[in-house]
């Protein structure tokens, strides 16, 4: 019978466009979390700009209120000759660059003048009769049709002269084209522009866009009468304007907006979006990368058991058509597999029989030692315990606080004991974090010292004695520590007359180690050491998966494991290497 095997490219259809939806999805949000920081870069560069502006027009301002009260003005009204006034205005004009400055009495008649920019038509100007009233008068006089060429953007300042009576003698109209400012910022990026009341571009860093009006239903004309349409979306909160003014207009830009009261003036800045749009591409593509990795591994494990799929049945249908050839022999042969199925069924009762002794031996063994490093304590506190209350009946409170303070030395051994075994015995989960090695290794320590001293083995402890802080986790660690121990005690089980000694060395630094070394017949194959279930010891004794069980846990840890022969004599040496814990891990 032959299964039948589903087509791949629906599958391959549906996987594509998840892909390109949550590409999709990746490119939008990086878009609208982009557009922030360029909003909040563009409304810095728009204030910079608005206040190099109104800097610029209040140096004017400034000019024009101080210059209204010169001498050489008020002598105009006493009779005097007028060349001073005109002198001293042609000089202020020049060191200001100032279009035109005109000093004028209140009916708009000129008495000193310089420039050749001057405007006749004040008389009756909202401006000048503002400050023929008092007060300073500002106006701004734009020719949209010659918006780029000099003169036709002047911003007037009107400053008055009081007479001795208090009363407006005089009025001082200081104009400034704004073509002089623009010189200075035209060409910086981004696009900056100034609208008038009338939504004409009356000053930006584009000369291209100069004169250009916007209406109130979104159309835009050009100084030539050509009109464009500009539309504008909103994405996370942001106006963005689509239009096709220049080639030195971004085409798609956001929108920013600055209100400038006090020269009557809205500032705007274009910010182009290309930027956020390139973040964004690069963060979708790398969403597109990790979703196109994992759906190949995907593809190819489908691909995997496809084949796996079509060999199967393959087989079956082979299995099927000789099988009608093998019945007869299989019937002969039944009773041959029943008892050699019953054989091997014996000889794994008898290998697990095997494996539960020597589970049991080795329980005994810690727990012998458990139980004298346990009775040790026990019987000291008993000790302790009746002569603290023979002192309290003798009224000698400071022999019996003495040996109660032993009893609870005797206490925290007992329990520093017993939480070595707890730890050892528990099955960690918990990812790698920050452990002090030295405390590993007084823990493994503490564990194997009984069987050591019992096999009359000395185990001896060298290196750093302060914290030594790696990254790992605490109770493997602690049972890659044990095990190496408690195989280097095996070793020296034959060791004979030489000098039996276990020696468990702590290093720190940049590179953290453990070295165990021990005086035993040292490594026959050392190649083979982490292969499972090769072992060195007698049948029984072990089944050769405790060094390839370390190995893999300390590789989990990002350290290494290496064991071979001592150089300065019999035995080997097994070294764990770990990686030093960082405060910057530690920090995230």
């Amino acid at each position: 019978m032959q299964r039948s095997v589903p087509s791949r490219a629906p599958l391959v259809a549906l996987f594509l466009a998840v892909a390109a939806a949550v590409t999709a999805a990746a490119w939008l949000y990086a878009y609208h979390q982009a557009l922030g920081p360029l909003a909040a870069r563009g409304r810095s560069d728009l204030l910079l700009a608005a206040d190099r502006l109104v800097t610029q027009l209040q140096r004017y301002r400034e000019f024009a209120v101080l210059t209204a009260d010169h001498p050489a003005l008020a002598a105009l009204h006493e009779g005097g000759d007028p060349e001073p006034a005109r002198a001293m205005l042609r000089e202020g004009a020049d060191k200001t660059g100032t279009s035109a400055i005109a000093y004028r009495t209140p009916d708009g008649r000129i008495l000193a003048a310089a420039g050749d920019r001057m405007a006749n038509d004040v008389a009756d100007a909202p401006f000048f009769r503002r400050a023929v009233g008092g007060a300073l008068g500002a106006r701004l006089v734009t020719d949209p049709a010659r918006a780029r060429e000099p003169g036709s953007r002047l911003f007037t300042y009107a400053a008055p002269q009081f007479g001795p009576d208090g009363r407006v003698r005089g009025v001082l109209t200081v104009s400034v084209d704004l073509a002089r400012l623009e010189q200075e910022w035209r060409g910086t990026l981004p696009t900056v522009y100034f609208l008038d009341a009338s939504g004409v571009v009356v000053a930006t860093n584009r000369s291209e866009i100069l004169g250009w009006e916007r209406h109130d239903d979104g159309r835009v004309t050009s100084p030539g009468g050509r009109t464009y349409r500009v539309e504008t979306v909103t994405r996370a909160g942001y106006p963005i304007r689509l239009q096709d003014w220049s080639p030195y207009v971004p085409r798609a830009a956001l929108l920013l907006r600055e209100p400038l009261p006090v020269i009557g003036l809205d500032a705007f800045a274009l910010i182009d979006v290309r930027p956020a749009r390139r973040i964004a591409t690069l963060q979708a593509s790398a969403v597109l990368a990790v979703v196109l990795f994992f759906g190949a591994i995907l593809f190819l494990v489908s691909e995997r058991r496809r084949a796996l799929t079509l060999a199967n049945a393959e087989l079956e249908t082979r299995v099927a058509s000789r099988t009608r050839d093998l019945v007869d022999a299989n019937v002969q042969l039944t009773r041959e597999v029943a008892e050699r199925q019953e054989a091997e069924a014996a000889l794994k009762r008898a290998q697990a029989e095997l494996v539960q002794a020597e589970k049991l031996s080795a329980l005994g063994r810690m727990s012998a030692g458990i139980s004298h490093e346990l009775n040790q304590p026990l019987m000291a506190i008993r000790s302790f315990a009746e002569n603290g209350a023979a002192f309290l009946e003798r009224d000698r409170a400071d022999r019996a606080a003495d040996n109660f303070g032993r009893i609870s030395e005797m206490t925290r051994r007992m329990g520093r004991i017993i939480r070595n075994l707890r730890l050892f015995a528990r099955q960690e989960s918990a990812p790698a974090g920050r452990v002090d090695l030295a405390q590993v290794v007084a823990s493994a320590i503490e564990l194997t010292e009984a069987r050591a001293r019992a096999e009359g083995v000395a185990l001896v402890r060298a290196g750093e004695a302060g914290p030594v802080w790696v990254r790992g986790g605490e109770v493997r660690l602690g049972q890659v520590v044990v095990n190496l121990v408690t195989n280097a005690l095996d070793a020296m089980a034959d060791a004979g007359g030489t000098a039996r000694e276990v020696t468990v060395t702590l290093t720190g630094g940049a590179a953290p180690a453990i070295a165990v070394a021990d005086t035993g017949p040292g490594i026959e194959a050392p190649e083979r050491l982490f292969d499972p279930f090769y072992s060195t010891k007698a049948v029984g004794a072990g089944m050769g998966l405790g060094l390839s069980i370390s190995y893999g846990l300390v590789q989990s840890f990002g350290g290494d494991v290496r064991g071979e022969n001592r150089a300065d004599g019999p035995g080997a040496v097994f070294t764990v290497t770990l990686e030093p814990w960082r405060d910057a891990e530690e920090a995230a």
